[in-house]
């Protein structure tokens, strides 16, 4: 059964924050931050609290960007150990305050932001950053 799942791309300066995931899925990627949405919980809320959560930021949402989905050969619990497939809602957000610091969780080891669409990036993460416009 497919996981409902939030991923947020935060922009700030005219570039976008990557995670260098630990876990999987599309673990050892560079990614957006994001995660299963909790039974009762906003999608929303599930996006602010991701992102606060993963990188230490309050976010405002700046709007619902697309609707993606991905299908992996392993998931990050053992009983997804066959697989996961999750329908990913995407967020455009902005930090709430200018001057910030990103604090990242054990879900990755580094982050970076970007400015263009790299060539090194995961198919999907490309994707989504041209289907964003951003870049362009």
């Amino acid at each position: 059964m497919p996981i409902c799942c939030v991923d947020v791309v935060i922009c700030h300066c005219n570039k976008i924050l990557l995670v260098y995931r630990n876990n999987e899925p599309a673990k050892n990627e560079w990614w957006f931050p994001g995660g299963r949405v909790y039974k009762n919980e906003r999608l929303e809320e599930a996006a602010v609290r991701k992102t606060s959560e993963e990188v230490g930021i309050k976010v405002q949402i700046i709007k619902m960007i697309g609707i993606y989905e991905t299908m992996f050969d392993k998931g990050p619990f053992d009983d997804l150990k066959s697989g996961v497939h999750t329908i990913n809602i995407y967020f455009l957000v902005k930090p709430t305050l200018e001057n910030f610091k990103i604090k990242i969780d054990d879900t990755s080891s580094d982050y970076r932001w970007i400015d263009k669409i790299e060539e090194n990036l995961h198919p999907y993460v490309k994707k989504v950053l041209k289907n964003l416009r951003f870049f362009v």
